[in-house]
């Protein structure tokens, strides 16, 4: 049986709460890289679970962020700030792509204590913008 929008949403909310929660662990654990990735993490795939809900389509099999909420940003309640769209285009740059470990490793070394620290803060900021845009 297909599973309605509504549940399509709830499965994506659930596994962007826990990449979030992630994303606090590796802070913790001083894992920087994947402190970053987790928050691109968890915005790509609440972003996915509001894009099942506003256009009731299997979502796309694409990384990049603010071209997944492009879709369906007509549709809301309120405009997107362009804090945040350029917040998208940021994170969507930390997707960590496991075919590419030259790449990972050139990430790996640019990212800081402060920087992820700064990205995780700013995650959980757009991440409850995120949350109030569920119709």
């Amino acid at each position: 049986m297909a599973m309605s929008s509504e549940e399509k949403y709830e499965h994506w909310l659930d596994i962007a709460q826990h990449d979030l929660k992630t994303a606090g662990t590796m802070l913790a654990n001083g894992n920087w890289l994947y402190v970053v990735f987790m928050c691109q993490q968890s915005i790509e795939k609440l972003v996915k679970g509001l894009y099942t809900l506003y256009l009731s389509d299997d979502t796309p099999r694409i990384h990049n962020i603010k071209a997944i909420f492009d879709n369906f940003r007509d549709k809301l309640p309120t405009k997107i700030s362009d804090d945040f769209r350029a917040f998208f285009d940021e994170l969507s740059a930390y997707y960590v792509n496991n075919r590419y470990p030259d790449f990972k490793s050139k990430l790996s070394s640019s990212i800081g204590e402060a920087e992820a620290k700064a990205i995780l803060f700013k995650t959980k900021e757009v991440f409850a913008w995120l949350l109030t845009l569920k119709p």
